[in-house]
Parts: structure tokens; sequence; C-alpha cells
């Protein structure tokens, strides 16, 4: 099949793709930077919207599908992948896709919940997650990915503070987000596997379609409306889908069959310091006063992990062909 001339292939971990500086390339490090910033938009949009929470993820996933097979599906070594797509391969993209959905539905009405510090730092709480999940799945897990991933998180606890709202409201919205974040650690992990055979575009075409079509069977059993919004909602609904969803998620899922769902998983952290600055800006929440520290103590945990998960990859890294 050709379909890596004209658009990325499958991934496949290759010597010759890798930095001399830990085991994974600039490129994707530069990758997983920029899809951390767009998705530290999310939480604060989502918060700004005023529309249910089931049509926000419904219109970003279906506007996402859209946008990328529309993208895609003139080219002539895209269709022939989707003709030759596998069981198997359907069968690991849709899971990835019902998951995503999952996620979505727990994730975006939290914010509504909690503050836009507390939710984001409880779903980015997805690393501990992977990690357990790869350990339940029977790949080792090495001691210094669990001493960045424990650096990480103790770093998330100390930007949103060390007492987290206790009222009913705000319970909710923290549960939800650390449901969230376990949806949002095997969606991970699954697009992980899907990724190692399928491209970019043909997984997240499948991935976000049958998201949509998920959010839209749970929106229509639960009477949620889905359109009659003004202008204004729809333009940030379109804001939202073009950063958190079309930049952020989908150049994760470029880089994830290469990288692996833990660093990916630990990635994401950066959402928390951009999220809790973007809404103290626009949405007048301040941050803790730890904000700088943990900050500085998030980049040394994700970096241990990057540094630990990179050495692994390049210690199983396929010869160059």
């Amino acid at each position: 099949m050709t379909a890596g001339r004209s658009m990325d292939p499958p991934l496949r971990p290759a010597a010759s793709l890798r930095s001399a500086a830990g085991g994974i390339a600039t490129a994707d490090l530069t990758v997983l930077l920029l899809a951390s910033l767009a998705v530290s938009t999310s939480g604060p949009m989502i918060a700004a919207l005023s529309a249910p929470a089931l049509a926000i993820a419904f219109w970003r996933n279906a506007i996402g599908a859209a946008v990328t097979a529309g993208a895609i599906c003139t080219r002539a070594a895209v269709r022939a992948e989707f003709a030759t797509l596998t069981r198997r391969q359907i069968g690991v993209t849709a899971v990835a896709g019902v998951l995503l959905s999952a996620h979505f539905a727990c994730w975006t009405p939290s914010v509504s919940y909690t503050t836009v510090a507390s939710a984001t730092a409880l779903v980015c709480a997805q690393p501990v997650w992977t990690a357990l999940g790869a350990r339940l799945a029977g790949r080792s897990v090495s001691r210094a990915t669990w001493t960045g991933i424990g650096v990480s998180l103790a770093a998330v606890g100390l930007l949103t503070g060390a007492d987290l709202a206790v009222s009913g409201r705000a319970l909710t919205g923290d549960l939800l987000a650390l449901v969230a974040g376990a949806l949002a650690a095997a969606y991970t992990t699954a697009g992980e596997v899907a990724r190692r055979t399928v491209s970019t575009g043909v997984y997240t075409s499948i991935c976000y379609g049958v998201c949509a079509v998920t959010l839209l069977a749970a929106a229509l059993i639960g009477r949620v409306q889905l359109t009659g919004f003004d202008t204004e909602v729809w333009l940030r609904i379109l804001a939202l889908t073009v950063t958190a969803q079309l930049l952020g998620h989908t150049l994760f899922n470029r880089v994830v069959g290469r990288v692996g769902a833990t660093v990916v998983a630990t990635a994401i952290l950066f959402e928390v310091p951009g999220a809790a600055l973007i809404a103290a800006v626009f949405l007048h929440q301040t941050p803790p006063a730890t904000a700088i520290p943990a900050g500085l103590l998030l980049l040394a945990g994700v970096f241990i992990v990057v540094r630990a998960e990179g050495a692994r990859l390049a210690a199983h890294a396929l010869p160059v062909d």
C-alpha cells in the first residue's frame, strides 16, 4: 500500500527517528508541546460556553470528524487504506472512539461544577491510569517512569492547592474529572495500539466519527438541546474544535504510536498550568500561589518520564531497513 507517500504512514519506532537526548525524536517532542498548548484552551473555552455539555462534546467531534475526513478522502491512497482495514483495526479504533465519547461526557460538565484549574489537574491524573493499564497488560513500568509520574502528580496537587473544594457541587466536578482522566488514559492506550498500523487521518476520521455518533445517541436519549444556539456560541464551539480537537487531540494521535501512551498522558500535564493561566486571564479564576514552583516541578516530572520512556523505546527500536 502506498499510503505512506501521500500522508503520514502507520507508526513504527525506528532508530533513525530518535534523538540522542533520550530516544524520542525532537520533532515528536515539538508536536507534544504544541498539542499540550492547544488542549490547554479546552477547559476555559468549555467553561465559557453557555450550551449543554453533551452538545459541546458532540459538535466538537462531529465537526472534527467531518473536517478530517473531508481533508483526506480525496486521496487515492487514503481510500485504498480505508478499503484494506482489517476487522481488528476497525474494532480497536472504534473502541477508542467510544472511550473518547465517555471521556468527553464526563470531562465537559466537570468544569461547570468545579474550577477549571481543579478539573484540569484531576483529569490530568491519567498518567497513573495509563501506567497501571500498561502494567496490567503485562508491560513493565520502570522505576524512573513511576518516579516521574509521582513528581508530576505532586506538582499537580501543589498547583491546584492542598485543599480542594469539598462542597457537594465541587465534589461532583472533581469526581467527573477523575473518571474522565481514567477514560482518557484508556482512550490513549487504545489509540497507541491502533496507530501502529493505521495512519493519523484514517484513525482520527473513524475515532472522532464513532465518538460523535455515540454522543449523539446519548444526547437524543437524554433529550439534550443540540441546536438553536446564538452565533457567539457557535463561534466558540468552532474555536474549541479547531484548537483542542483538530490541533490538540489530532497531534497527540499523530505521535502516540511512536512515543507511547505514557509519554502522551504525561505531556498532557502541561495542560494544567496552561488552562489555569487562561482561566485566570479570561475567566478571572485566580490560580493558587504555588503556580510557579509547581509548574517548574511539573516540567521536571514530565522530563523524567519522557527520558525514561524514550530510553525504553530506543532499547526496543527496530533496525533501520
